[in-house]
């Protein structure tokens, strides 16, 4: 059975936009990292954001800032 990968869904606007990040020295950090970070929070409802590079770097952050360690319990509920 073939099952064809989503194509991605990528306008000129949005390579224009890379490319004149590529064209700075702020590739990982800078005002276009902190304006996203910006609108997630207000999005979000909440006082602050922080963008990082993974969804396994974020899940991490989670859980250190949940004080969750070794022995520990926890359940992961994806059905909402």
């Amino acid at each position: 059975m073939n099952i064809p990968l989503a194509r991605p869904d990528i306008t000129e606007a949005e390579i224009e936009a890379v490319v004149h990040v590529l064209r700075t020295p702020n590739l990982s950090l800078g005002p276009k990292v902190e304006d996203f970070e910006k609108r997630l929070a207000e999005y979000a409802g909440v006082y602050d954001a922080v963008a990082v590079n993974s969804g396994t770097s974020a899940l991490h952050l989670i859980i250190r800032a949940l004080g969750i360690g070794e022995g520990d319990e926890s359940t992961v509920n994806s059905n909402e």
